[in-house]
């Protein structure tokens, strides 16, 4: 992990995910809802921290995946969902159990689940406007 990647991560994890999604909108607002040591903080795909940290994000968006930075590194679609639910605590560590099904199993179905959830869920018409204590919690 490089030095740029450490910084970030120490402050706790960050849940990067696409802004245009409605899914992942939902998603997120789940978490911040469930996030019992409000630990998670959250950056848009499209924003510059993620570029920063892992570079402009190729392809379509319709490919892009849900990621996760924390402490013991970096991951991706449903790696990424279920260790950002276990950080939320409480019944959600849980979450580390489906951990143990194959990736490619796990993988299977989120690419299912991200291949047509535009079409399931839309796209946001707007971006969340987080309180003052939760703007602390969005990076750019």
């Amino acid at each position: 992990m490089n030095e740029k990647v450490w910084a970030l991560s120490v402050n706790g994890p960050v849940v990067f995910y696409d802004g245009d999604c409605g899914l992942c909108d939902r998603f997120i607002k789940f978490l911040i809802r469930v996030d019992r040591h409000t630990c998670l903080r959250y950056s848009t795909l499209q924003g510059t921290t993620a570029e920063s940290v892992f570079g402009p994000e190729q392809g379509t968006s319709d490919i892009w995946s849900v990621r996760l930075l924390d402490k013991s590194g970096s991951y991706v679609r449903s790696s990424a969902a279920l260790r950002a639910l276990a950080h939320a605590g409480g019944i959600w560590k849980a979450a580390k159990l489906f951990l143990l099904v194959p990736p490619f199993i796990r993988d299977g179905v989120y690419r299912f689940i991200a291949t047509h959830r535009y079409r399931w869920f839309g796209k946001t018409e707007a971006c969340m406007v987080p309180t003052p204590s939760l703007r602390e919690r969005f990076l750019p």
